[in-house]
C-alpha cells in the first residue's frame, strides 16, 4: 500500500502594480533533517483522518498557518506519485492563498528555514521535477483565473 501525504501550495501576493505572474510568491519549507530538502507543508494522513483536514494540519503544525490564515481554491488538486525507499508514496495538494500576505510563518521542529519565492526561485530550490511541474501548474491555474476575472 502506498504512503499517503497532503498538503498545500501557499501562495500570496505582494504587489498589485507588478504584472500578475511577478506578484505571487510560494511557501517553501526547508527540512531540519536529510538533505535539507525545501518543500510545501505537508505530511502524513493519521488512520480517520480525511486528505484535506490532513493537509490543514499539518500546515498549522509546520508552518502555523490554520484555515482562518488560508482561503483554498477549491478548482486545483494536484497528485505526485513516486518513491520512497523502494515503497510507491502519493502526495495530494491543494492550492490556497495567504489571506493576510503580512501573516507570519511559524516554523516546527521538523524545518529550519523558510523562504516566499517567486516561480523560477521556488522551482529552483524545490529541485524535483514533479514538485517543480505542481508549482508550475498551480502558476497556470492562478493565471487563467485572473484572465476570467
Amino acid at each position: 500500500m502506498a504512503l499517503r501525504a497532503c498538503g498545500f501550495i501557499i501562495f500570496r501576493r505582494v504587489a498589485t502594480c507588478l504584472p500578475p505572474s511577478d506578484s505571487i510568491e510560494y511557501l517553501l519549507l526547508q527540512t531540519s533533517y536529510g538533505e535539507h530538502h525545501w518543500t510545501p507543508p505537508k505530511g502524513h494522513v493519521d488512520p480517520g483522518e480525511d486528505d484535506l483536514t490532513t493537509a490543514l494540519r499539518e500546515t498549522k503544525e509546520e508552518a502555523g498557518l490554520g484555515p482562518e490564515h488560508l482561503q483554498v481554491i477549491d478548482s486545483f488538486l494536484q497528485k505526485l506519485e513516486y518513491e520512497v525507499r523502494g515503497r510507491p508514496k502519493e502526495v495530494l495538494y491543494w492550492l490556497a492563498e495567504l489571506r493576510d500576505p503580512g501573516t507570519s510563518v511559524t516554523l516546527s521542529d521538523e524545518h529550519q528555514d523558510y523562504r516566499w519565492a517567486r516561480l523560477d526561485e521556488a522551482c529552483t530550490l524545490a529541485q524535483y521535477k514533479d514538485l517543480q511541474e505542481t508549482l508550475r501548474a498551480a502558476q497556470r491555474h492562478l493565471e487563467a483565473q485572473k484572465d476570467k476575472q
